[in-house]
Parts: structure tokens; C-alpha cells; sequence
């Protein structure tokens, strides 16, 4: 359900999402440590600090209060105050508050008459010191913030302990910006934590290729396990280049089924995102049906405008199957249009097979219902063991893309017996050729 977030998270979020107002939080830290050590100075010179002066530490120490009683409220106190810090946190900023409002009371009549406690609630303010901790916190916000920043819109890797610009395209295969290092660690991943990352998901398990021309960092760092292959930015890899890439890291992949590769340029993206594609193609992680898609879908852009060619209405004549091992009678093909099954037969009923030469199976299909758009169809048979889909093979095609009411499909296009290990059962000269008619 979409609904617009509540009115004070704009309140909260806008300002504490927004880079100055996390400086502007540091920089009123510092100014407070520094009056303190002011007041502190004058006091041992007797040099009278005036009110207006003190008034300011108890003012920043409010505005840090309400910053955290706006988070406790947003966050909900049971995740706010389980981290550690943000207990002691609180815990600083209320006692240096309350610390402070007493010091300003020693300015009134009534307080002035016991100066012995002067000192005491003097040097007590100087518990602001251990509020260290809440500026490394501010600088752990900060450095999250820009990176969060510099990723943009990007998928983040934000579980475990582990914040970083790192995604998983497959279960094998990660893509993430440029592990750094000093101050671009700020506002790119950590070199550090990416491999902790690694060492911790994947030990022993992964390859880290580096796409960059322009930078590079101690390939010790991750073992060893490192390829560099040098890209300049904003520019493609040579067609050689991607071949190596790729054999080499199926090779790698193929070794252990635990081997991953973890692929990266400098922002993660257009380098990044071209080897992934490459990959992907190389190690058929995409059926062959998704293929053929891709197929129709550039046909949609460059041919039809961005438009859906017009409906076609096709009938399934025949079906032509090559160099199918088992027996033909037993064959099921069943028809699916809108994810719903719209004919099935058998050689009992609305088809008749017969084998036309010892190396095909000719089905003739009785009644087929008229088919539109997108079709799948799939086929049974007890002798054949079963893949993707619960079928030993099927496949899909689209009927405003059939040419000369002809669809000839062979092995590597038939999702299942593409697959190297169905291959004992299906040689290479298996395929299936549809034939069409119009009504």
C-alpha cells in the first residue's frame, strides 16, 4: 500500500538526512568544548564571564536533546536504545545540561552565599570532554551520509553490521563500487570492510576482478585473488577483453560450486555493468526464452517505435520434434496463454502422431484455440525426466514475431535441453519446429 509518510518524519528527516546540518551539529560541539575552556581560563584569572556568554552551552546542549528526542520518537525507543552509544550519548548531554543550567543559578543571590560549590560545578561541566564520543559518532554519520550520497540511487549491502555500496546480481556474482582506501574511504567502501565483507560471507570462495585503468590497491589485500583489467572510465572493454573476462571467470566459478566473483570500476556502474551483462550471457544464466525476449523487446524499440506490433491470431498446425529419444505415444503438449491452460492433447485426443521418419515425431494438432500474444507451450512425457517448470522442455514465443508462419527452435533455444547436463538426452541435432496457419 502506497501511502505518503507522516508530516513530522519531512521535519526530522529532511534536516538530519542533509550534509550541513551534521557539520552544523560538529562545529556547535567544538564551540561548546571551547567555552567551557574559556570560562575555565577566566575563572582562574577572575575575570568575570557574563551570563549571556554561559547561556549559550545550556542552549546547544537543548539543541542536541531535542535532536535526540526527534530520533527516539521517528526510530522508537526500543531500536534507539539499544546501541550502546546512543545510551551514553543521552546520558552526556542530559547531565551536561543539567550541569550547566546550575552553574548559571551561582549568578543569583540566593546561590551567590555558597561559593565552595563554585569550583565543584565549575569543573563538573567538564564531562562536555567525554562527549568525544558523540562527535566520532557525528563522524561515522557523516561518513555514511556521503556515501550513502555518492551511491545515488544504487542498491546498498545494509545488514549484518555492514553498510556498503555492494549488490548481489546472482547468488555468484557481486557488483560494488571501488574498494578505497584514506580519504576516499569516506565517501566509497572501505577497503577494510570489503574485505571482512568477503572474508566473512565468502572465505576462501571469491575472485575480485578491478575494472580500473586509474587506480589500483594492494592485490594482497584480498589474497591475491585479485584481476585487474584496465578500462578507462566512461569507456567500454575491447570484445577481447570481455572474452577473457569471461572464460576466466566461469573457469573460476566451475571450480567450486562455493566460488563467487566480486566485480567493481570505480562507482560500480557503466564498466561494472557491462562485465555483469557479459557474464551473465557467458554463464546462460538467463533462459533461452528470456533471450528470445530480449529479441522482441529490440525489435520494439527500433522497428515499432516503442509501440506493441499489432495482434496477430495464429493456429498451431504442426508440430515437427527432431531427434527425440522415447516413445512418441506418450507424449502431452499443453498450451498456456494468460496463466491458464488453453488446449493440451495427447494421441488420444486433438492431435494425431506418427513418426514420418525414424529421426522426427510429427504431431498434427486437431482444433487448437486461437492464439494471441504470448504463448508457452510445454511438453510431457513419462520417459523424459522433468527440469524447469515441472516438464522435460517448453518454451515461449510471442505470435506477432512468427515469420512465414514457420518457428524453428533448436536445441540451444529450448529452455531445459540447453542445459549441458541434459544433454545425454538430448543431442545436438534435437529441436522443434512449429507450424502455422492462419484461419
Amino acid at each position: 500500500v502506497n501511502e505518503n509518510p507522516p508530516l513530522y518524519l519531512y521535519f526530522y528527516l529532511l534536516p538530519c538526512l542533509c550534509i550541513y546540518f551534521r557539520i552544523f551539529g560538529v562545529c556547535l560541539l567544538l564551540l561548546n568544548v571551547g567555552l567551557i575552556f574559556a570560562d575555565l581560563i577566566f575563572a582562574e584569572k577572575k575575570i568575570y564571564m557574563p551570563l549571556e556568554y554561559r547561556c549559550i552551552s545550556p542552549s546547544i546542549a537543548i539543541f542536541f536533546l531535542m535532536d535526540i528526542l526527534l530520533r527516539v520518537f521517528v526510530d522508537g525507543r526500543q531500536h534507539y536504545f539499544s546501541g550502546l552509544c546512543n545510551i551514553l550519548d543521552i546520558a552526556i548531554i542530559v547531565i551536561t545540561l543539567l550541569t550547566d543550567v546550575i552553574y548559571i543559578f551561582f549568578d543569583f543571590k540566593f546561590l551567590s552565599d555558597i561559593p565552595r560549590w563554585t569550583p565543584v560545578v565549575r569543573h563538573l561541566r567538564l564531562i562536555i570532554l567525554t562527549r568525544i564520543v558523540h562527535l566520532v559518532h557525528q563522524k561515522r554519520q557523516l561518513e555514511k551520509l556521503i556515501r550513502r550520497l555518492v551511491s545515488e540511487n544504487k542498491r546498498r549491502y545494509v545488514r549484518n553490521g555492514f553498510d556498503l555500496d555492494l549488490t548481489y546480481v546472482t547468488e555468484r556474482i557481486i557488483a560494488m563500487s571501488f574498494p578505497s582506501s584514506g580519504r576516499r574511504s569516506y565517501y566509497r567502501n572501505p577497503i577494510e570492510e570489503v574485505v571482512r565483507f568477503l572474508d566473512k560471507k565468502h572465505p576462501n570462495h571469491y575472485r575480485v576482478y578491478n575494472l580500473c585503468s586509474e587506480r589500483a590497491y594492494d592485490p594482497k589485500h584480498f589474497h591475491n585473488r585479485v584481476s585487474r583489467i584496465l578500462i578507462d572510465d566512461h569507456n567500454v572493454p575491447t570484445l577481447h577483453e570481455m572474452v577473457v573476462f569471461s572464460k576466466e571467470a566461469s573457469e573460476w566459478m566451475a571450480q567450486d560450486p562455493e566460488n563467487i566473483i566480486a566485480i567493481h570500476c570505480k562507482g560500480g556502474k557503466g564498466r561494472t555493468g557491462t562485465m555483469v551483462c557479459a557474464c551473465l550471457i557467458a554463464s546462460e544464466t538467463f533462459l533461452t526464452a528470456k533471450n528470445r525476449y530480449v529479441g522482441y523487446f529490440a525489435q520494439v524499440k527500433y522497428h515499432y517505435n516503442w509501440n506493441v506490433p499489432p495482434e496477430r491470431i495464429l493456429f498451431i498446425k504442426r508440430f515437427i520434434i527432431y531427434s527425440l529419444h522415447g516413445d512418441e505415444n506418450d507424449l502431452k503438449v499443453q498450451i498456456v496463454m494468460e496463466k491458464s491452460v488453453v488446449f493440451s492433447c495427447t494421441s488420444l485426443k486433438n492431435c494425431v502422431i506418427h513418426d514420418a521418419e525414424t529421426d522426427r515425431v510429427i504431431i498434427d494438432v486437431l482444433n487448437c484455440p486461437p492464439l494471441y500474444d504470448d504463448v508457452k507451450v510445454q511438453f510431457f512425457s513419462s520417459e523424459l525426466p522433468k527440469y524447469y517448470d515441472n516438464c522435460p522442455f517448453f518454451f515461449w514465443f510471442h505470435t506477432s514475431f512468427i515469420q512465414d508462419n514457420r518457428l524453428y527452435l533448436p536445441r540451444n533455444e529450448l529452455d531445459n535441453p540447453h542445459k549441458p547436463k541434459t544433454w545425454k538426452i538430448y543431442p545436438p541435432e534435437f529441436a522443434v519446429e512449429i507450424i502455422f496457419e492462419e484461419k
